[in-house]
């Protein structure tokens, strides 16, 4: 699992371990679908390229990004398993095709509220699994792809995947319920809670970092700090991490007075540094780290 922390540091050192790069990968995903919805309406192509974009360069590559699969996949209940032991069984391509169909009509129902929509959504692509790899990937980026589709969520600050990873089995198990027993209202009980939950979420973070990112800046006036501490403090709610080099380049300034700037938050207790050596030096804003919270599973399929 990669945790928030990771994505930063590995964003401000350039480390690019594997599972950050599928976080990388997911963000970029995200980042396309977004824009994509200018051009385009949600859609099978568009679910394509996005899934293409997860893929490259990480696990799964090899499994034919962009293209739905032209096989009989299945959902294993222990690595390695046969179909025999299936835990689910999608359906066979054929049906597939038809099923695909029907989804990408049901994405554009206007008779359903959009949280509906999204959460029956979801479901379909779950169990269609058309893609020989990263289905839960993509099945994530769906729901809000969707709400910002229809201007439920302007940005991506609904973090769903939180919910389903803390639910442990019981998001799976209420999926698999819809197809075995048909309990819809199960699925979208849970759906729905883990919105409500997530939202909530979401608008106490925002509120905690503004609250200190206000508190820094009450604190390096007093201190009388320089323009360049102010600066690089706002830098911080994009990234906690930060070497001296970087700050020189988001801030415009030279390497001396990017120093200089990082003296000052260190001073006031703002940053600190983490690698303990002399030479590339890595500093850390714990909390703004600790405020941002959460983590960023590796989004596993």
């Amino acid at each position: 699992m990669s945790t928030l922390a990771d994505l930063y540091e590995d964003e401000a050192t350039g480390s690019a371990r594997g599972d950050v790069r599928e976080v990388r990968n997911y963000l970029s995903a995200h980042e396309y679908g977004l824009e994509a919805l200018k051009q385009l309406p949600l859609c099978l192509r568009l679910l394509r390229e996005v899934h293409k974009r997860l893929m490259q360069g990480v696990r799964g590559h090899d499994r034919h990004p962009g293209r739905f699969r032209s096989y009989q996949n299945w959902i294993a209940r222990h690595p390695g398993a046969p179909i025999e032991e299936a835990r689910y069984v999608p359906p066979p391509v054929t049906e597939m095709q038809t099923a695909l169909a029907d989804f990408e009509k049901f994405l554009h129902d206007e008779t359903l509220p959009p949280l509906v929509v999204a959460a029956l959504a979801h479901y379909q692509f779950e169990a269609i699994h058309p893609f020989g790899d990263g289905n839960g990937r993509v099945g994530r980026l769906l729901i809000s792809l969707l709400l910002h589709e229809r201007g439920l969520l302007p940005q991506p600050l609904l973090y769903i995947s939180a919910y389903f990873e803390r639910s442990g089995t019981e998001y799976y198990d209420r999926l698999l319920r819809v197809s075995t027993h048909g309990d819809w209202q199960g699925w979208l009980a849970y759906f729905l809670k883990g919105v409500a939950i997530q939202a909530q979420a979401a608008v106490d973070d925002a509120e905690r970092l503004l609250d200190l990112q206000a508190s820094y800046h009450a604190l390096l006036s007093r201190a009388r700090a320089r323009r360049a501490a102010h600066q690089l403090v706002d830098q911080l709610f994009m990234n906690p991490y930060i070497a001296a080099p970087r700050a020189a380049k988001v801030l415009k300034v030279s390497a001396p007075t990017a120093r200089a700037a990082i003296r000052d938050l260190e001073a006031q207790g703002i940053l600190r540094e983490v690698t303990g050596r002399k030479w590339g030096q890595l500093f850390l804003a714990d909390e703004i780290l600790q405020a941002a919270r959460g983590e960023i599973e590796d989004e596993s399929d």
